[in-house]
């Protein structure tokens, strides 16, 4: 059943995004082992992005962000992003693969990470923010990224730059 979901929430995710102009169905086969897009595990918040695609799974015993490459059909390997004392879910792609933004959740904080895949570098975003945060979301050239923060008892969205730096709120 869940891989019956995940087709159609990435065909979904594809036919919103799709820069082509026309739909596309992406069929990936089941992979019982888990080293394809599709598993027996939940796969959650799937992006795409060119010929990239990721997704947050609970695969290996923890919620982790995984990449995985449309024209390869393989999943890519993050060093350095993942870590087992941390729940990470919402990710987003920037267009050419090389940024990675998510949300990660330990000891009850929630915070927005920026990885880079070229210096395998994973960077807090919110560190000094005291506010709850969700929902982060990269432009295709990986220079704004946009999230919710929770302040003054509402919800309000930020721009900022892969420093950190708040732009606009």
């Amino acid at each position: 059943m869940k891989r019956v979901v995940l087709i159609s929430i990435v065909a979904l995710t594809s036919l919103l995004s799709s820069c082509g102009g026309y739909p596309r169905l992406l069929n990936f086969p089941f992979d019982p082992g888990g080293r394809g897009l599709n598993s027996r595990n939940s796969e959650l918040d799937p992006q795409i992005s060119a010929s990239y695609i990721v997704f947050a799974s609970d695969r290996n015993g923890s919620q982790d962000v995984y990449l995985f490459d449309a024209r390869a059909r393989r999943l890519i390997d993050l060093p350095g992003l993942n870590s087992l004392d941390e729940i990470a879910s919402h990710p987003s792609i920037s267009e050419d693969g090389r940024y990675i933004v998510f949300t990660g959740s330990r000891q009850g904080r929630t915070d927005i990470y920026l990885y880079d895949r070229e210096t395998q570098q994973k960077r807090n975003l919110t560190e000094n923010l005291s506010a709850e945060v969700r929902n982060p979301s990269i432009n295709a050239d990986g220079n704004r990224i946009v999230y919710e923060v929770a302040k003054n008892g509402q919800w309000d969205i930020v721009v900022c730059d892969r420093s950190g730096r708040i732009i606009k709120q």
